[in-house]
């Protein structure tokens, strides 16, 4: 044994808010939180006692700024600059701790140094599939519609490639995201599985205020999201009382998509996180047709507002709900098959409103943030058990 840990303390690296800021407050509930390190500002870090807090905003803010102003290929010049600042920054101001946790791609020089002088336990957190995999699929997607696609940046690759081979554990959200890893030869003993949570509290239904049934989909408008899969899906169906909801930002790439299918749908652009849980409960189904998302938070958003989702194999649907059961997941690269679903629940209110109640008694059941959180810990502690050290008086 190389000793007994009466308490972990856990630094999280965290560029944006993501997942990593929800798990650096469980972590700070539990009081094993040393710090948290991000480029965002300090007034965008909540829930989280301002002295576990340090802030490195100069550069992401930046980014941030072009990306609103659209100038989008300033901001992928400054993108690797941004990743290695960062990191940077985070490794000369590490404190001593005995896991380091930090986002993938962000962490090369921070992981050497809480492993070298700290002797920590290091952990990749990587939200998508494996950045090899990602990058392939994504090929074949924009290859498949005939438009150019922008490879990822090399340079990203190598350092999310060294950081899966240096760091001691992978985190990731789903099984697809898992097998991605295992695909490309990545040891399963490396691997840890562990599912987003939901805020239950803001996520929940309010009554429909009508009785049209609305397809409802949440994020980038983009071909990674599958969209010309879904608007052929959802847009070409001629029904009564029917209609379909796209909500976020258009990228480029799929203009031509949906101006082919203007007319059929209603464009609500980007709605404010604290709000989504009104236009969710307007809906009678979730749809998304993603050809790669480690795990798409915003299904399990639209069933705790009491809506079945109609997902692709390649989002993680398979860790929230059961197919045919609270939702149906269906093949990448198939609008017949979703096509096909939305239409079986058009003509069966009855199952689909039982497939409502479902989803969302199944995510209540998965427990939110709080059992993400617990989950995390867990793994906490076999990974530092496995190392030899014994974890004392550290119970939930």
């Amino acid at each position: 044994m190389e000793g007994i840990i009466s308490s972990i303390k856990v630094s999280v690296g965290s560029a944006g808010r993501f997942h990593t800021f929800d798990l650096a407050r469980q972590l700070n509930k539990y009081n094993y939180l040393k710090k948290l390190y991000t480029a965002c500002p300090r007034f965008k870090v909540d829930g989280i006692p301002l002295d576990k807090v340090r802030t490195f905003p100069w550069f992401m803010g930046a980014s941030f700024i072009l990306n609103r102003l659209g100038i989008s290929f300033l901001k992928e010049y400054l993108n690797y600059f941004v990743v290695e600042s960062f990191d940077n920054w985070v490794a000369s101001h590490l404190e001593d701790c005995d896991i380091y946790h930090c986002l993938s791609s962000f962490g090369i020089k921070s992981h050497h140094r809480a492993k070298e002088h700290f002797n920590a336990l290091t952990i990749c957190d990587r939200g998508s599939s494996h950045i090899l995999y990602q990058d392939e699929i994504l090929a074949e997607e924009f290859a498949r519609w005939g438009i150019p696609y922008k490879k990822i940046d090399r340079r990203i690759i190598d350092r999310e490639i060294q950081e899966y081979e240096y760091c001691d554990l992978i985190f990731v959200p789903s099984s697809f995201a898992y097998r991605s890893f295992v695909k490309k030869g990545v040891s399963e003993s490396k691997l840890f599985k562990i599912p987003y949570g939901v805020d239950l509290n803001l996520f929940h239904p309010v009554p429909k205020e009508d009785n049209v049934f609305r397809i409802i989909y949440v994020g980038a408008l983009s071909l990674r999201k599958g969209i010309p899969d879904l608007l052929e899906a959802v847009c070409t169906l001629r029904l009564p009382k029917y209609e379909v909801w796209l909500i976020g930002g258009i990228m480029p790439e799929v203009i031509s998509f949906m101006k082919k299918h203007e007319g059929h749908y209603r464009h609500l652009g980007i709605i404010p996180r604290n709000e989504l849980y009104r236009y969710y409960s307007q809906g009678s189904v979730f749809s998304m047709a993603s050809l790669e998302d480690g795990f798409g938070l915003v299904q399990a958003q639209a069933m705790a507002c009491g809506l079945p989702v109609i997902a692709t194999t390649n989002t993680g649907a398979e860790d929230l709900f059961t197919d045919g059961v609270e939702g149906f997941i269906t093949p990448i690269r198939n609008p017949n098959a979703i096509k096909e679903k939305v239409l079986f629940l058009y003509e069966h209110p009855e199952i689909r409103e039982q497939m409502a109640v479902s989803a969302l008694k199944r995510v209540k059941s998965l427990g939110g943030w709080d059992t993400y959180g617990a989950n995390i810990i867990n793994a906490y502690k076999i990974a530092l058990n496995k190392r030899g050290k014994n974890i004392a008086h550290s119970s939930l």
